[in-house]
Formats: structure tokens, C-alpha cells, sequence
């Protein structure tokens, strides 16, 4: 069992006639990724411009983002593939709209040997998010393709981010396999790298190297039922990755919201979380995320249709 905090909603100061505009209320953690945009887009009035009200109810966890989204006291929340995925099969299905291609990332010291899969075989592994994450068994899987059972020729262990990073500047593991935003803390501190990046896995198993992993989810009734609340929600949130992306100004006002941290960790955390950004979801990348959900274990007789994944009107 799991406690359920809801934070408080911030007062946006909406006028009487602003009120009037059709809501769309999200669940997001207060100090996730997602809430950096979020709260550009409702600063910015991008909402308001396209013709809606954005709610945050802001949480503590990830569990109760997820049971908001559920229970219905929300419309949508942030998840990954493999989370749309399993409701989908369990006979839930959800509108999955991208919100960023960033898996995660490998981190060894910067004078550690590592510099391919390889390299780890024989190493001490942290891994975050565990056996089930997608960047480990992403890994996995192209590991095996070069001979390599990481299960059987490395030394593996699983755990939550934050202790991962400890573990690595004690020297008590030699990589880790980590979220994206705990990587650029790291590689922000200086004496870490990246041992070689999660695109090299996509692109080894022949996927498009660019795949929005994550995306905002909404139950696929609701979704149709308000498809021109969903299209002006995506159109504000490109407009808002647009901002972000081309003026770093914006961010001073976001790095409260990023957590305490130097020049060097605030920077690393912007470049990340821009690079992120994914790409128009074409056919073709909305084929390879149906072939990265049956890489990750995915049955094809219950596979998400492509239906599911929100591509913008043209």
C-alpha cells in the first residue's frame, strides 16, 4: 500500500472570464521533468492563447500521478510506453502524446575503460528502476546480440537513483544505468560521462534514435470524446518546447523548480531535458515504438495499435 499526497494547486490568477475556458487538468510530480514545461506553458498563457485552461495538481509520487490518472480525478498524467502499454493490454487503453525521447543513460567515471557495451562485461552495475526498466533491458538486448548475457558475465544490482549515485562516487559499482536528470547531476558535478549513449542501443536494434519514450496519457474515451481539447493541449505544449528550446532565458525563472543545484548541473539539466524533445511522430517512429514495446516483452496479439499514439495534424 501506497499513500496518495496531493500537493496544492497553484493559484494562477485566472480571471472570471478565463475560468470560463474548457479545463484540462494533468497530474505531475512537483519536482518531475514535466512540471519544467508545464508550468512555462501556464506562465506563458499558452493555454489560454489556445483556447483551454491547463490544472496541475501537483504530487509527491509517482504511484499517485498514476492512481489520479486512473481513478478519474484527473484527465491525464505523464507515464512511459511500457505503463500505456500494460493498461492497454489489462483493457484500459490511453491517447499517448509525446513528451520526451529521453530513455536514460549510462554513467562510469571519466577515466573508467568503459567505453561500449562490452566494456561492462565483468563490472559492477547499478541499475535504476529495475530488471523491468527500459534502458536496462535495452542494453540487455543488444548486449546479447555481441555474445554478452550482462545477467551472467556482470555483476548487477538494482536501486533507487539516488542511491546509485552514491554508490558510484564510493566506488562501490562501476557504471550505472540511470534516469536521464540523475546523469546530467552527475556529468554537471564533473568527473563522470557518459559511457556511450541510449541512442547507440536504439540504433543498434535498427530503431529510430529519436523515440518519445515518455508522453502524456489521457483514457482513450475521454480522449475522443474532447479530440479538440487534446489537439490545442499538443499545439501549446510544441509551442512551449519551442520557447524552452530556443531562448535559455526562460529557464531562470524554471530553476527553482529544477532543485538546488551549481551553473554547471542547472545547465546540464536544460541541455538534457531540450535534447529530449522528440520529433514529429511519423509512421515510421510510431511503427518503431510498436517495435520497441515487443523488444521490451510486449505480446503482439495485445500490442497498442498505432491509433494510440498521438501524431499532430498536419
Amino acid at each position: 500500500m501506497f499513500a496518495v499526497v496531493l500537493l496544492v494547486t497553484p493559484d494562477n490568477g485566472y480571471s472570471q472570464e478565463q475560468a470560463g475556458l474548457p479545463v484540462l487538468s494533468i497530474s505531475v510530480l512537483q519536482f518531475g521533468t514535466a512540471h519544467w514545461e508545464l508550468d512555462h506553458l501556464q506562465y506563458r498563457k499558452l493555454d489560454q492563447q489556445n483556447g483551454y485552461r491547463l490544472d496541475l495538481k501537483l504530487v509527491a509520487n509517482l504511484p499517485a500521478s498514476r492512481l489520479a490518472v486512473t481513478s478519474g480525478s484527473v484527465h491525464g498524467a505523464v507515464a512511459d510506453l511500457l505503463w500505456a502499454q500494460s493498461r492497454f493490454k489489462a483493457g484500459a487503453p490511453y491517447l499517448y502524446v509525446p513528451f520526451s525521447s529521453q530513455i536514460g543513460d549510462i554513467v562510469v567515471p571519466e577515466a573508467s575503460s568503459i567505453h561500449s557495451v562490452a566494456g561492462l562485461a565483468g563490472k559492477r552495475i547499478g541499475v535504476a528502476g529495475g530488471p523491468d526498466s527500459k534502458g536496462w533491458v535495452l542494453l540487455t538486448k543488444v548486449a546479447k546480440r555481441q555474445g554478452i548475457d550482462l545477467a551472467r558475465d556482470a555483476r548487477v544490482q538494482f536501486a533507487a537513483p539516488p542511491l546509485l549515485n552514491e554508490a558510484l562516487k564510493r566506488g562501490q559499482v562501476d557504471a550505472i544505468v540511470t534516469y536521464w536528470h540523475f546523469s546530467a547531476r552527475l556529468r554537471g558535478e564533473g568527473g563522470w560521462r557518459s559511457a556511450f549513449g541510449m541512442t547507440d542501443l536504439l540504433e543498434a536494434l535498427e530503431l529510430d534514435p529519436n523515440l518519445p519514450v515518455l508522453g502524456y496519457v489521457f483514457p482513450s474515451e475521454w480522449a475522443q470524446q474532447h479530440a479538440g481539447l487534446i489537439e490545442s493541449f499538443a499545439r501549446s505544449l510544441q509551442q512551449a518546447k519551442a520557447e524552452l528550446a530556443g531562448e535559455p532565458s526562460h529557464w531562470q525563472r524554471l530553476r527553482p523548480l529544477m532543485g538546488q543545484s551549481t551553473d554547471a548541473v542547472f545547465e546540464a539539466l536544460r541541455e538534457g531535458f531540450v535534447a529530449g524533445t522528440p520529433a514529429p511522430l511519423t509512421e515510421q517512429r510510431r511503427g518503431d515504438l510498436q517495435r520497441l514495446l515487443v523488444l521490451t516483452g510486449a505480446d503482439t496479439e495485445t500490442l497498442m495499435p498505432e491509433s494510440l499514439l498521438y501524431r499532430s495534424p498536419p
